[in-house]
């Protein structure tokens, strides 16, 4: 895995991977101040899931996308291509998906070397954490 603590963070944000993204993907360093693990917080909204789960496509952590994905439409395993380079993240519009909903939806668009991906994916809380549940793939 890439380390990208100071880089520009993967999901499109201008902050650096360590203070955006890099706060819920798990790793075994702390952050730059010492202290708390990176990946240590939990995605707050059901946007900053899908940011997240972005980083963790770019990354290939199979763990950390199935951790996030909700128990009823979990894959048992994940299987990458190799040769997929992900080249950007736009999200296009949400739904709810705030501290205040259980329930949200994000529409995005994944760019990769030679194309994209357009989705929109739903999400919902167990057990208070965000997670994918399922997505539509739109024109």
């Amino acid at each position: 895995m890439t380390a990208m603590s100071t880089r520009t963070c993967p999901c499109g944000l201008p902050e650096p991977y360590a203070k955006c993204c890099g706060r819920y993907l798990p790793q075994s360093r702390t952050n730059s101040t010492g202290g708390t693990p990176i990946g240590a917080a939990a995605a707050p909204t059901a946007e900053a899931l899908m940011r997240s789960r972005y980083c963790a496509f770019v990354q290939q952590d199979a763990a950390y996308l199935l951790r996030t994905w909700h128990p009823r439409t979990r894959p048992a395993s994940l299987d990458f291509d190799a040769g997929m380079r992900w080249t950007g993240l736009e999200i296009l519009g949400t739904g709810d998906g705030s501290a205040f909903h259980s329930v949200g939806t994000v529409t995005f668009r994944a760019s990769f070397r030679g194309g994209s991906l357009h989705e929109r994916s739903r999400f919902e809380r167990v057990d208070g954490a965000w997670v994918y549940v399922d997505g539509d793939f739109l024109e």
